[in-house]
């Protein structure tokens, strides 16, 4: 997908227009910016990447992270004009396992046009799930992390629920993950929302990864289960974030899978709420 002037100069005309109407002052958390994964947007983000961005940044984002909305596709250079213009960073992106594989370069040179830092492996489907499969999946994670070192790149998983509740031979995956992976190559982001989910304390978890989480992925989680607005739900983030320093976190990032449309407002509550949790 390529972005046209027309959708060039209509991110212009939306940041102006959000402007206007009174844009919330960017805070930070502990000192780090308020970021947003983009896949909670991303049926804006791919019908109008350029408006969607400028829409985030007038909220008062300052991060992003790529993942979903075709952004593969599109044409980074122009995304990361557009970043600049915009006081955008996007210190990480989501690529998955297939890409990484099929396409290492390209995945590298797509990395380092959006100005990412880091690269993030989003998601494993069910047939990868096994002993055999996990095995081999785990041993190319090794090899992509130390690829990626030499680019200038580093390199993290994040998390779903099944990686704890998926347990060949009696251990989980994600225990073969972070026992077989080499913890100075390869980082974690901490799926807050399904970590909790699988049953899984997040507090005990940081605990046992001091240094290894690179960044959070924060979205509220109601009473019965649903994904919603950070602060709409029962997550205590702030007694979670007292451990930030042992987490050796860099990066918090807002996202909602099942954000609700028009999307905007949902991430408009979570970055308030967020900004008001810094310590």
């Amino acid at each position: 997908m390529m972005i046209s002037r027309r959708q060039w100069m209509a991110g212009g005309a939306a940041l102006a227009t959000t402007l206007a109407a009174g844009p919330l002052v960017a805070k930070s958390l502990k000192g780090r910016p308020v970021g947003l994964q983009l896949y909670t947007v991303r049926e804006l983000f791919a019908a109008d990447p350029m408006g969607t961005l400028g829409k985030v940044a007038a909220i008062g984002y300052r991060e992003v992270e790529y993942g979903g909305g075709g952004y593969d596709k599109m044409d980074h250079a122009a995304l990361r004009q557009t970043m600049d213009r915009l006081g955008l960073k996007s210190p990480s992106l989501h690529i998955g396992y297939d890409a990484l594989n099929s396409d290492f370069a390209g995945s590298v040179k797509m990395a380092k046009t959006l100005g990412a830092d880091t690269v993030i492996l989003p998601y494993m489907v069910a047939e990868q799930r096994n002993a055999e499969s996990w095995k081999l999946a785990v041993a190319n994670f090794n090899r992509w992390a130390k690829q990626l070192k030499g680019e200038g790149l580093d390199f993290a998983y994040h998390n779903h629920d099944f990686e704890f509740t998926t347990k060949p031979g009696g251990v989980s995956l994600y225990e073969t993950l972070v026992t077989d992976t080499d913890p100075a190559l390869v980082k974690l982001e901490l799926d807050l929302f399904w970590a909790i989910a699988a049953g899984e304390d997040p507090k005990a978890l940081i605990k046992r990864h001091p240094g290894r989480i690179y960044a959070y992925h924060v979205k509220d989680r109601t009473a019965d289960g649903k994904m919603t607005s950070v602060g709409k739900g029962v997550i205590d983030f702030a007694d979670i974030f007292t451990l930030n320093a042992t987490a050796g976190v860099k990066h918090f990032y807002v996202e909602n899978d099942q954000s609700p449309a028009p999307y905007l407002p949902d991430i408009q509550t979570s970055f308030a709420t967020l900004s008001k949790l810094r310590a």
